[in-house]
């Protein structure tokens, strides 16, 4: 399905036409949808059981809603990962790897989230950082096709890197612009689909400082796990070459690429992590209350979520660009009206503000837990049937013309079954690219151009297995044969994936089956299946 653009005008914002009124109103239970994103945000959040962040307002969203604990993006990149969980199709499929591309000229005319909501009669409104800005969203969000207005961004942000003038910071601007909208459509016969997207807390940590006294220095600590791996292959080292560009960190002199960064120069990135996500967790609470208080929390579907995570010192790592957990999981909050017993009674609020200066460490309940292994490509056709929207039909092996399908799987029967938990034994899938075997300094973020080498890396409840193979830029293929290194990571002995495993056992017998299987993740997840009779055989699982 493609949306005729020239149907969607400005009048949308607040009215449709006679003939969408009537659809709408023989189903008064058409939710609306608000969608919650973090840029490089972890689950370092106190419904994930962090033990150091303040996040009571979100812990306050996971209390009546949906957590999956075991959610991972498809790469650890802000523009390839947006792009692919708005599309619902893997990187290979976008053929985005780095913000050098348009998806829909490059790959194919692939139909988005918000775009099937608008298609469907929504009113879809963008605000902040949703689609990443550039070339890989057209330099316009994807307006018209995706919205039904042109997205708003803050007027600060392009102060960002430099000295504010306007006494105000970009996600406290994109707070302000998402409770307007809140306010003027409230009242709309015509459902919404709202998407917040947040800049922090993404570097620089530019934030209001008051929110650094929740995290003291004294009382910070470092990574459980701050050394490189004694078996990590160079090419799976993120070498974090974007965090070494800061002049505070450049007067460090630090060696490439394994240079450590001092202790206490540690610790105060760790402390403005921190830091920043309780400042997030403020904007989330005052939209939230405002759902609330405009009356429209008991019909809006609510998810909160992030692009990737972030690492904070751990393998001897910084920032993303990397397949290991601590880059490639994060939260993923689903609130469903109806579906989990609110904590309010009735007349109270479902979301009132809570303020994490109060001293006070708010406690709620954890909601309903997922263990599953799921996947942000997940989230499109997740919405879609929440919402009762048709069913999107899955991805064939090749769906570069196919203009709507998923390449990932509805979680709505986790979300209002519970007891069909667990479901099928479930993988997560996430790719990295690499310009070489050697670390460079363009290892992190390789233009498409230079990309010869992709690490893919599947993700099951009990280990973590990466691929590093030959890669063919020019027409996006991997070679499944070629392989350059591996990782292997057994998570009950080993959660942080710190001792890689790969070099212990014989892989000769598989690998002319990976050369041979329709995809790259059905190659992986027979490699893996193979290897784990393996592990079990001798006595390891």
């Amino acid at each position: 399905m493609f949306v005729n653009t020239q149907m969607w005008m400005y009048v949308l914002i607040l009215h449709v036409s006679d003939s969408e009124q009537a659809v709408f109103a023989k189903d008064s239970k058409k939710f609306n949808i608000l969608y919650l994103l973090a840029d490089d945000l972890r689950p370092t959040l106190g419904c994930y059981s962090d033990p150091v962040v303040k996040s009571p307002n979100i812990d306050q969203l996971a209390s009546v809603s949906t957590v999956f604990h075991n959610a991972y993006a498809q790469q650890a990149v802000c523009g390839p990962s947006r792009v692919s969980f708005l599309t619902s199709r893997r990187p290979d499929t976008t053929k985005l790897y780095d913000f050098n591309s348009y998806w829909r000229v490059h790959a194919g005319n692939y139909t988005t989230l918000p775009q099937y909501f608008k298609s469907n009669g929504y009113t879809t409104l963008s605000v902040g950082k949703v689609f990443h800005p550039g070339i890989a969203s057209n330099h316009s969000d994807d307006y018209p096709y995706s919205w039904s207005v042109p997205p708003y961004h803050p007027p600060s942000f392009k102060y960002e890197k430099r000295k504010m003038p306007l006494g105000t910071l970009p996600d406290m601007e994109n707070t302000a612009e998402a409770v307007r909208l809140l306010d003027s459509v409230k009242d709309s016969q015509n459902p919404f689909f709202l998407a917040v997207g947040f800049y922090k807390p993404h570097i620089p940590f530019r934030i209001p400082r008051e929110y650094l006294k929740l995290y003291p220095i004294e009382n910070m600590t470092l990574a459980p796990d701050p050394d490189v791996p004694k078996k990590l292959p160079d090419v799976a080292y993120n070498p974090w070459t974007d965090i070494r560009k800061r002049e505070d960190v450049q007067a460090l002199n630090l060696s490439f690429p394994y240079g450590p960064i001092p202790k206490d120069f540690q610790l105060q990135i760790r402390q403005h992590y921190f830091a920043s996500v309780s400042y997030v967790d403020a904007q989330v609470g005052i939209i939230l209350q405002a759902l609330d208080d405009f009356g429209l929390a008991k019909n809006t579907i609510v998810v909160f979520s992030s692009d990737h995570g972030w690492s904070l010192g751990e393998h001897g790592e910084w920032a993303k660009y990397s397949n290991f957990d601590v880059a490639t999981r994060v939260p993923l909050i689903v609130y469903k009206p109806g579906v989990t017993p609110p904590l309010s009674r009735p007349g109270e609020k479902t979301f009132p503000f809570v303020d994490v200066f109060q001293g006070t460490r708010e406690q709620f309940g954890k909601g309903q837990g997922v263990e599953s292994v799921v996947e942000l490509v997940d989230v499109f056709p997740t919405l879609s049937n929440l919402a009762g929207l048709r069913p999107l039909h899955r991805c064939p092996a090749s769906s570069f013309k196919m203009e709507l399908c998923t390449e990932g799987f509805s979680l709505d029967d986790l979300i209002r079954i519970p007891e069909r938990r667990p479901r099928r034994e479930a993988y997560s899938f996430s790719q990295f690219p690499r310009p070489s075997d050697s670390i460079q300094e363009n290892s992190d973020l390789p233009d498409l151009a230079d990309i010869r080498v992709m690490g893919y890396s599947i993700r099951s409840t009990d280990y973590r297995y990466t691929l590093w193979v030959g890669f063919d830029p020019l027409h996006c293929r991997p070679n499944m044969t070629d392989i350059h290194a591996g990782e292997m990571y057994l998570l009950a002995e080993d959660p942080g994936e710190d001792n890689n495993v790969f070099d212990e056992f014989d892989h000769a017998t598989v690998l002319h089956k990976l050369g041979m299987l329709p995809s790259w993740t059905e190659s992986l997840k027979h490699h893996i299946m193979f290897l784990s009779s393996g592990l079990k055989s001798k006595g390891i699982m």
